[in-house]
């Protein structure tokens, strides 16, 4: 799919078309046909590995130079599903006159940037439009973070409660988001250190173009970057501990069920070793008195209670 837009001085987005292309134009290319990217590639004159760069799943963030284009390629966050966490390759390209987006699956990212924020982005200046998406990222990447904390300390509830199967794989598929995140904002930031030194680097005049403003907002989105990754540090410290202290628990309770059964077994066995001996077909005392089978029961009664009893003083009935 491929959308072009351009914003106007009256502050909504023109939709437009590869055949009315102009100067200023974002073109956002997702989940592209091999025929779209390069129809893209002709009318642009873009290199095609741009923009075939984030089509790939396991890219990782870096930053290609060409001599009419630059291309950052930056991974944003996702949400599949309630809980589950990961990251998208996304490819941010600039030349003299656009600038276009490619990513495989429409993320919360770029979707955010529609005709109700036309306002607040400018397609045209397309520096200041590139730094607006990296701190969108990063500002998305610190959303998903509150929440993954929101819902750890959920899932730490219900694990004291009881623990369930269904809230330990909720928790480890929390860690699993947490390492994506850790990973993306890792190679994101070098990116974002390299693009500060190119800043004042004068062979890209006409497709990079840093004013004052523009630089603040870069150290805006290395802020933030570098704000998510302590968190994402932080967290996964948090569930690191709290999954081995519930692993922990989960040993411990193992451990007193065994021994309260390893008790229960041995005061069983008494009552039946006792049974055996009298029970066996050879003379034995207490076989001629008709109260035997009377004085057994209370002998086996005595001998259990004795060792319930000893049992209890050593605590194997409970820690």
């Amino acid at each position: 799919m491929v959308e072009i837009y351009k914003s106007q001085e009256t502050g909504h987005l023109e939709k437009l078309t590869l055949k009315s292309l102009q100067k200023g134009s974002w073109i956002n290319i997702v989940d592209p046909t091999p025929y779209e990217l390069r129809e893209v590639s002709e009318v642009t004159q873009v290199e095609p590995d741009f923009l075939r760069a984030a089509l790939d799943e396991e890219e990782r963030s870096h930053l290609d130079v060409e001599e009419n284009s630059i291309m950052i390629l930056t991974n944003v966050p996702i949400v599949y599903e309630e809980e589950s966490y990961d990251t998208l390759p996304l490819s941010i390209i600039l030349t003299k006159q656009y600038i276009i987006t490619v990513c495989l699956e429409e993320t919360p990212v770029m979707s955010s940037f529609n005709a109700r924020t036309a306002r607040l982005f400018h397609t045209y200046k397309r520096t200041q439009f590139l730094l607006e998406i990296l701190y969108r990222s990063s500002t998305f990447y610190l959303r998903y973070l509150r929440q993954i904390n929101k819902l750890s300390d959920e899932i730490e509830e219900q694990l004291r409660k009881d623990m369930r199967n269904n809230d330990i794989l909720r928790l480890m598929e929390l860690q699993r988001g947490l390492t994506y995140f850790n990973a993306s904002l890792r190679s994101n930031d070098a990116v974002f250190e390299k693009l500060l030194r190119f800043r004042n680097n004068r062979t890209l005049d006409g497709i990079l173009e840093f004013y004052e403003e523009d630089e603040d907002l870069l150290e805006d989105v290395i802020i933030e970057n570098k704000q998510a990754r302590e968190m994402v540090e932080m967290y996964s410290q948090i569930l690191s501990q709290m999954a081995d202290i519930f692993s922990s628990i989960i040993s411990n309770n193992q451990n007193m069920v065994m021994k309260f059964l390893a008790a229960m077994t041995i005061i069983i066995a008494v009552p039946t070793v006792i049974a055996s001996f009298f029970g066996m077909n050879v003379p034995v005392p207490l076989s001629e008195n008709h109260l035997g089978f009377v004085i057994v029961i209370l002998i086996a009664v005595l001998a259990s209670t004795v060792a319930a009893i000893i049992f209890w003083r050593k605590n194997m009935f409970w820690d």
